[in-house]
């Protein structure tokens, strides 16, 4: 296997380690670093600028079965069924060590397949390896209970057991965090996994598991299956007994499929899906902390994020001011290859992303939309750059205004009464996240709860963290990750009585 030239001297030059130590071209299944079955892969690119990072293995329904094999052996078989908790702490302890000692390495890494400015890729190792921390924090605290008993005779015992083997499905717009906030909760359960990153940024995900062998779990408790043909994966997945969770972070549409097809074995699913996050501002705001949280929430990652602002409401009396202080910040921002620290936007990570930009755009100018600011392809930086895009007067029917985006455009809608952009707010078959701003207690309150989503951020554009749930409501997924509650997703609750005792 070959790796880019200019992806090998920038690792090199940084010293912490030796190219090859990290940067893998085998998947791996029960403890081995291996080929596909078929000895087939599949490059991995750079969107900024075309080159080929890497290839790994494109692996097939067989490579995958093996590696639920492995798991399930583990789980059942070897020692990892029978550590104490404070055992798997000390596992996920070393590995945020590990995570922690080579963040430059893993943000070149994350920076050269994912288009991710490498400061921004930096935060993303910092804030996934969080989770990893508290799960092993929280390995230790997953506790049962004695409940009171109706029969003097008896006691109600209730404890917590890991699900099994468990399949982590995760995107390319985070690919780290979106593995560790799934595998830390599902390792400190006492589960098994299997991992299927994006095949957009398989390298960020091999990395991340060389570094859990060092750390040293046993053989077959952490799996990793690369391909560019996940389908069929994910139906062995869905349909495998032996495959006791699902977790999956993505689009709605792919997640409805594994919903689906998971039914016949009522399998235990855990969905993070699309957003379509409202981002209104009261006449109330203090302005300039809005601005800056719009900043923040709508150009991360180029405003590839699940969480990022979709439709800002404006109400009518800042409408203007916000609007030109907005415009201000926009054509500032530095858009280039995510390599060069001075970079805040990179590329769109690839063609059918960057079209889908380009045309809901479009589609909105089509429909009587202002373009602000931008609105166009920068293709004097490559092929799948475009410019952060500021649009007013959105219509109710644009796809910009009922889809998700995934992209650096904002679009502006004006409103008059908190009861309007309530209900245009809750128009949508999403509810993942929403924003709001304002001054008025009473309103932070009010608005708080009748906004249908399952997270808020009050004057405040930056939500996530490990120590929060994380998760929504409608047509936004399933179940919740982070926080004590994300251990649930891969536990079940057993109930014990014991009758017939004498005190």
């Amino acid at each position: 296997m070959l790796f880019c030239n200019n992806l090998r001297q920038k690792l090199v030059l940084q010293g912490t380690r030796t190219f090859s130590s990290l940067v893998q071209s085998k998947a791996f299944i029960n403890g081995n670093w291996i080929n596909a079955s078929s000895n087939k892969t599949f490059d991995v690119g750079n969107p900024a600028n075309g080159s080929v990072v890497g290839s790994v293995p494109n692996m097939d329904v067989n490579d995958a079965a093996l590696a639920v094999q492995a798991a399930k052996n583990a789980f059942e078989q070897s020692e990892w069924s029978k550590f104490t908790a404070k055992e798997r702490s000390s596992l996920l302890k070393k590995w945020f060590s590990l995570i922690d000692k080579n963040v430059n390495e893993i943000s070149s890494i994350m920076s050269a397949e994912s288009g991710k400015p490498i400061n921004e890729a930096r935060g993303e190792v910092a804030y996934g390896n969080a989770f990893i921390e508290w799960f092993a924090e929280e390995a230790r605290r997953i506790y049962g209970d004695i409940i009171p008993s109706p029969a003097k005779d008896r006691e109600i015992i209730v404890m917590k057991q890991p699900l099994g083997v468990a399949a982590l499905i995760t995107p390319w717009n985070f690919p780290l965090a979106m593995i560790t906030r799934k595998a830390g909760a599902a390792l400190a359960a006492g589960c098994t996994i299997v991992i299927k990153p994006a095949e957009d940024t398989p390298l960020t995900a091999l990395a991340l598991v060389k570094l859990a062998e060092e750390a040293g779990f046993p053989e077959g408790v952490i799996n990793i299956v690369t391909t560019n043909n996940a389908a069929p994966i994910g139906e062995l997945f869905c349909k495998s007994p032996d495959v006791k969770g699902i977790s999956f972070t993505g689009s709605t549409e792919v997640g409805k499929w594994l919903f689906r097809n998971s039914s016949d074995g009522i399998k235990r699913i855990s969905l993070e899906l699309g957003g379509n996050a409202p981002f209104i501002v009261f006449n109330t705001a203090n302005l300039e902390k809005a601005v800056d949280a719009a900043i923040a929430s709508k150009f991360r990652n180029c405003g590839q994020t699940c969480v990022s602002a979709n439709r800002f409401f404006l109400q009518h009396q800042i409408h203007d001011k916000f609007i030109d202080l907005l415009k201000q910040r926009v054509e500032s921002l530095k858009v280039g290859d995510g390599s060069q620290p001075d970079v805040q936007i990179g590329p769109l990570i690839n063609n059918m992303q960057f079209n889908k930009v380009s045309g809901y755009v479009e589609d909105a100018r089509s429909k009587g939309a202002e373009i602000l600011f931008g609105g166009n392809p920068l293709e004097k930086l490559g092929k799948l750059f475009y410019s952060p895009t500021i649009i007013s007067n959105v219509p109710s029917n644009a796809k910009l205004y009922t889809e998700e985006v995934f992209g650096p455009v904002v679009s502006i809608v004006k409103f008059k009464t908190e009861e309007e952009v309530i209900l245009a707010a809750n128009n949508s078959r999403r509810g993942l996240a929403g924003y709001f701003f304002s001054e008025n207690i009473q309103q932070v309150f009010r608005v708080a709860r009748l906004l249908e989503v399952g997270m808020v951020g009050v004057n405040e554009g930056l939500i996530s963290a490990a120590e929060a749930p994380f998760g929504g409501v409608k047509e936004s997924g399933i179940g919740r990750e982070g926080s004590h509650h994300g251990i649930d997703e891969y536990v079940e609750i057993k109930y014990i009585c014991m009758g017939n005792l004498k005190y």
